[in-house]
């Protein structure tokens, strides 16, 4: 069997594997295992198991995650979302499709401290929802909405998906963060510009003037302290020298549930049920860290990645012209895969073969660069059909919303991350201005 051939075998294992439902670790590790065991044998491949193992999980940089992971739940289960979506809706509730734009600054907001995308879709739809829908929003819109707003959970950092990325390409975390804090930003003013706009060009989507908009009271004001606070411990450490983004993480974790015990609405079981949560999504990361190395170890003994570098280097394309024919390819994956699955399963393939190519840049650029541009692609994977995991999560929560029109909801958000990614692919230098001034 040709390598090519063996390749495509381990493909279509895992393909037809998660065709059957079988979750997407499992899928990998088994597709992975067979293509090992077929290219090395057995005793090689359990030697292998014996170490990969340890030395994947033994790694410091991976505890960021659970950590961050933790923070959020602890976010989610001391009620600062309610505060968030309060004071936005009192900014923003007095323009015309105002508390669609409330529900997109609440979920930048909440982001900033969870680094999930259905975490805080989930969560800021169980407050935004039923004021948009008592206010007169359309479902159509209301659940387009906040699916879209909820994938800021990742673009604005902590971001699990880019820290994931900066452990796979041994990048600096903290200059990845900064790099994707300004298209985070830009995001959440092109989602609420699309609402601007939506509202204005289709009729009956929102109230044409909401007769009792939310006020921008003392107590929504006050109501932020705590959101305000643990970013600027958490951030302010990490760029000031002060911590690591790992201790980052710790402190955040722990300024956050801090702030839940204050506002009074953590008890007993929320705290356990935060480390459970935890606990499951981390075991979960992991077991596809495992599948993903297994499988890209067996891929790498086909020498198919390195010659598939070597072919299209020599076809002549520019440097963007590669890239952009990988992001197309992260747009159709997206459509079977969750985004951490296709970063760990396809960063070791692709990372090699932008950083052999000229950009007229410090390589460390280009790594940061590309690292941001994959996260706002995988982002298309959570609204675009037929998966749009984002677009289940809230429809789910609105029972009464058809999926199809959750669908038509999130497309006006779609054109906006188009231009958003063909700006960043263009114009590097948005994601690159904060990483100047980090040492």
């Amino acid at each position: 069997m040709s390598a090519l051939q063996l390749t495509l075998l381990i493909f279509g294992i895992m393909l037809a594997f998660m065709a059957i439902r079988v979750p997407i670790s499992v899928a990998m590790f088994a597709a992975g295992s067979i293509g090992y065991v077929m290219q090395t044998g057995w005793t090689p491949f359990a030697n292998f198991l014996n170490s990969q193992a340890f030395a994947r999980f033994a790694s410091y940089d991976l505890s960021v995650i659970p950590l961050f992971i933790l923070m959020g739940h602890f976010a989610t289960q001391g009620g600062i979302s309610k505060a968030l979506f309060d004071f936005a809706a009192g900014v923003m509730g007095r323009f015309k499709g105002g508390l669609a734009m409330a529900a997109v600054l609440a979920c930048a907001a909440f982001g900033a401290i969870c680094g999930s995308s259905v975490a805080t879709a989930a969560t800021i739809t169980g407050v935004a929802m039923p004021e948009m829908k008592r206010h007169g929003y359309s479902g159509r819109l209301s659940t387009g909405t906040l699916a879209a707003a909820g994938t800021l959970g990742i673009l604005i950092p902590p971001s699990v998906p880019l820290v994931i990325y900066a452990i796979l390409t041994e990048q600096n975390i903290a200059k990845l963060f900064a790099a994707a804090m300004l298209p985070g930003i830009i995001a959440m003013f092109g989602y609420m510009v699309a609402i601007a706009i939506y509202v204005r060009l289709v009729p009956g989507q929102a109230p044409d003037v909401d007769k009792n908009p939310a006020k921008l009271t003392l107590a929504a004001v006050t109501g932020i302290a705590p959101i305000m606070i643990i970013f600027v411990i958490v951030f302010g450490g990490i760029y000031g020298g002060f911590f690591t983004p790992t201790e980052g993480a710790a402190v955040g974790a722990a300024t956050t549930f801090v702030a839940a015990l204050l506002k009074r609405e953590i008890t007993w079981a929320k705290f356990k049920q935060c480390f459970y949560a935890t606990a499951e999504s981390s075991a979960m990361i992991f077991l596809i860290f495992i599948g993903a190395d297994l499988m890209n170890s067996a891929l790498a003994l086909t020498q198919v990645p390195n010659q598939l570098a070597a072919v299209v280097g020599s076809w002549g394309l520019s440097p963007l012209m590669v890239v952009s024919a990988i992001l197309l390819f992260y747009v159709v994956l997206g459509a079977v895969m969750d985004e951490l699955s296709m970063i760990l399963l396809t960063i070791p393939i692709f990372f090699p073969m932008v950083m052999g190519l000229d950009f007229g840049m410090p390589k460390e650029s280009v790594a940061i660069w590309f690292g941001i541009m994959v996260l706002m692609v995988v982002e298309f994977g959570l609204l675009a059909p037929p998966v749009g995991l984002n677009v289940y999560v809230v429809n789910g929560m609105a029972k009464d919303v058809p999926i199809a029109e959750s669908y038509r909801g999130v497309m006006p958000f779609l054109i906006s991350d188009t231009l958003r990614t063909l700006l960043l692919l263009f114009f590097p230098g948005v994601c690159l201005w904060l990483v100047q001034y980090l040492s």
